[in-house]
């Protein structure tokens, strides 16, 4: 609920706290399903946004036509590359888009202006934060997460 309350779409926002809270490295679809209590349907659409913005990866079942789905091994720094990229590609249109409004001679293209001024902004920011969180997790104590072994469910 909390990510719902921050935008975050909702059925997508349950698919990843049950993986994150999973035992297993990966789940399949039908697992995710029935662990949420959902039909398949909502389970494609939550898994294919959060592929979309690098939050989880998906992944051939050994021995199996089906797809299992994991947390990438630093999904939060994949995420966070994710949207500057998109950061990028709006702040891209936002420049043409001022320009043809006249740039800042207009009100209207002084507002573009400035979405696109911030959005480069927020960009700068973010690599620099990724930058920093690289170099903070090369010297922390603990070293990043490394995907372990599947449990048996015996």
């Amino acid at each position: 609920m909390t990510l719902a309350a921050w935008g975050f779409p909702r059925m997508p926002a349950r698919v990843l706290i049950a993986l994150m809270s999973a035992d297993e490295n990966a789940l399949t679809a039908g697992e995710l399903g029935e662990r949420l209590g959902v039909s398949p349907a909502a389970i494609s659409g939550a898994v294919r946004y959060l592929i979309q913005i690098g939050l989880i990866v998906r992944e051939p079942a050994p021995g199996s036509r089906r797809d299992r789905y994991r947390l990438p091994d630093d999904a939060w720094y994949e995420a966070s590359i994710v949207k500057g990229r998109a950061l990028k590609t709006v702040a891209d249109v936002a420049g043409g888009g001022g320009g043809a409004l006249g740039g800042g001679a207009t009100l209207s293209g002084g507002r573009v202006a400035e979405m696109r001024d911030f959005l480069v902004f927020c960009q700068v920011e973010i690599d620099g934060l990724v930058e920093r969180w690289r170099e903070s997790r090369a010297t922390a104590a603990h070293p990043p997460r490394t995907t372990p072994a599947r449990r048996s469910r015996a």
